[in-house]
């Protein structure tokens, strides 16, 4: 196993907020087992949802399945932010591990920045459209307002002329 340094647990490494549901093993070094799920995720640690708090402090192995393979490493489980979520950091994990959970966090991230590449890509489509319906004459109310104007002309031209005029003399 790979001991992690101290200078690589100080340096803040990519985070990956997992939206599929990954579950993970914990066993503990009495040999008891308890489950959980993934929720957060990087090379140094991540966060769990557990069913109930585990002491600050336990030695684990924790197991996991990512797109890459699997992930067998030694953490440990640190202080919980609530009953039901807690965080731990990795003491040791295999380079052939490591390697395999770079490679799912780089992937998830490629993914993440594809999506959101995606999404502001469609919202420039929707705000040019926008942009140009607003730059485009309405013809259909320019029309309507000259029409307007004619009638009312004409109407006052009407009123004019029978006022000069008086037909019933």
């Amino acid at each position: 196993m790979d001991g992690l340094s101290q200078v690589h647990a100080q340096l803040r490494a990519p985070r990956v907020h997992l939206a599929d549901l990954t579950p993970a093993v914990l066993r503990f070094q009495d040999g008891q087992r308890a489950s959980a799920h993934l929720q957060v995720l990087s090379v140094n640690g991540g966060l769990l949802s557990v069913p109930g708090p585990f002491d600050q402090g336990s030695q684990v192995k924790l197991m996991f399945l990512t797109r890459t393979g699997a992930v067998l490493g030694a953490a440990e489980m640190l202080s919980p932010v609530t009953s039901t979520q807690q965080p731990f950091r990795f003491v040791a994990l295999p380079v052939d591990d490591r390697r395999r959970l770079g490679a799912a966090i780089q992937s998830s991230l490629n993914k993440e920045t594809a999506n959101q590449e995606a999404a502001e890509q469609k919202w420039m489509e929707k705000l040019r459209e926008a942009s140009s319906c607003e730059n485009r004459p309405h013809r259909r109310y320019l029309r309507f307002a000259a029409g307007a104007v004619a009638l009312g002309m004409l109407c006052l031209g009407g009123v004019f002329y029978f006022l000069q005029v008086h037909p019933l003399k």
